[in-house]
C-alpha cells in the first residue's frame, strides 16, 4: 500500500500539468481556438478521404471555420 501512493501523487500532478498546459493555450490562443481540430482531416483517420462531417473541408483542404457551427 505504501508503494501505491507516491505513483497516485505523481499520476495526479501529472494529470494536473497536463489540464493546465491546455487551459494556458486556450487562454493564449486567439478566441480559445485550437487550429486544425477536424479528426476527419488526419490521414490515418480518414482513409477513404471523405469530406469532413463538422466543416465539410476535403483532405486536402484545411479545416474551414464556420462561426455558426462552432457556438452550436
Amino acid at each position: 500500500m505504501s508503494n501505491l501512493l507516491p505513483v497516485l501523487l505523481i499520476t495526479i500532478v501529472l494529470l494536473g500539468l497536463g489540464f493546465a498546459g491546455i487551459a494556458i493555450k486556450i487562454l493564449l490562443k486567439k478566441n480559445g481556438e485550437f487550429a486544425g481540430t477536424c479528426a476527419s482531416q488526419s490521414p490515418f483517420l480518414n482513409t477513404e478521404g471523405e469530406n469532413c462531417s463538422f466543416c465539410g473541408a476535403t483532405p486536402e483542404e484545411k479545416c474551414k471555420k464556420d462561426d455558426s457551427a462552432a457556438t452550436a
